[in-house]
């Protein structure tokens, strides 16, 4: 079998989607949506058997592929996959699914009456350090895990020119910092120690030019009883060759030794007493957050064709949404907020 796909959204961040369709043997990308004619072309030059749509309804009502990958800005989702639902093709939609937890709830909802699969383009967790540290930790290389933190730090939101060049809707979002980005670290945490059972948060505006937080400290407890702190700054950078490859660094300590990793995408292991020691594994600097986009990609790929277990459906997603949402009441009221 193969995948017959579609593109909606030609943007930045479609351009590593694309490569990963791309370099997938058993998907082929049959149709391209963008309403702006100069990305549309530019993406149709990658895939020249594919139609060219300025519009998702007309595209999914003549090409009716199998699956539409939504990588178009949030406000864009909800009739988006709403398109989709109503003539029965599978989707997945980049993060954020939807602007706010009432619309997210209803994409979700969209997609589960209309009986159509919905999944949610959530990478950090496929990217390689990560999927390293949690067979690390199966292994039992840390022990009981205790405490996690990561400091983003990507250093790209200084100035009045921020984000302008990649994403300009990124300065008009009303939350930013933990919507845009520090769910992706929701997802991994979770990935790595379970589930989180409540929250405490303290978010900062820096750059005046943005509408919404760059800057912010979270506290999570989990129910297995580790605590972790997610403390990310976009205006500041870290020790890296590309900021935006790991977008910072992380520290994971247990009780019986610890895991690290740098803006390099090198993992470090120490035990009790010992000296910190370089963990080789393989990987690839291909694509965006070493080649995580495409590790996604193959994972739904994988679903969908061969029935594996899929990871971050809509309803299963939403976990993260109402997570992100204890931060921001946490932030507001100033307090801990059980999830």
């Amino acid at each position: 079998m193969t995948l017959r796909v579609a593109i909606a959204g030609c943007g930045y961040f479609s351009r590593f989607h694309q490569d990963a369709w791309r370099r997938i043997a058993d998907a082929q990308v049959v149709a391209l949506v963008d309403r702006d004619p100069e990305k549309l072309n530019r993406s149709a030059a990658l895939f020249p058997e594919a139609e060219r749509f300025a519009e998702a309804a007309a595209m999914l009502e003549r090409m009716q592929p199998d699956l539409i990958d939504i990588v178009t800005p949030p406000s864009t989702h909800f009739d988006l996959v709403h398109e989709a639902a109503s003539r029965g093709v599978a989707v997945v939609c980049q993060k954020p699914l939807a602007p706010t937890w009432d619309e997210a709830v209803s994409v979700v909802e969209t997609a589960e009456r209309a009986g159509v699969p919905l999944v949610v383009h959530e990478n950090f967790r496929f990217m390689p350090w990560f999927r390293e540290t949690r067979r690390l930790l199966e292994d039992g290389a840390v022990g009981t895990p205790l405490n996690i933190t990561f400091r983003l730090r990507p250093g790209d939101g200084q100035g009045p020119d921020a984000y302008l060049a990649r994403q300009p809707y990124f300065q008009q979002m009303p939350r930013f910092l933990i919507h845009e980005t520090g769910i992706h670290l929701i997802d991994v945490y979770r990935f790595l120690l379970g589930e989180i059972s409540g929250v405490f948060a303290r978010l900062r505006r820096l750059n005046p030019i943005i509408a919404g937080e760059d800057a912010g400290l979270v506290v999570f407890d989990f129910v297995s009883g580790a605590a972790g702190l997610f403390d990310g700054n976009r205006l500041v950078d870290h020790p890296a060759d590309d900021t935006r490859m790991t977008n910072g660094v992380m520290l994971l300590e247990g009780t019986g030794g610890t895991i690290r990793l740098d803006g390099y995408g090198r993992l470090f292991t120490r035990r009790p007493g010992s000296s910190e020691a370089e963990h080789a594994y393989a990987w690839e600097d291909r694509g965006y957050g070493g080649d995580c986009v495409f590790h996604q990609t193959r994972h739904i790929v994988d679903h969908f064709v061969h029935g594996t277990p899929i990871v971050n459906d809509g309803r299963a997603y939403l976990r993260n949404f109402a997570i992100e949402e204890a931060i921001y009441q946490s932030a507001r009221e100033a307090r801990f907020i059980p999830v």
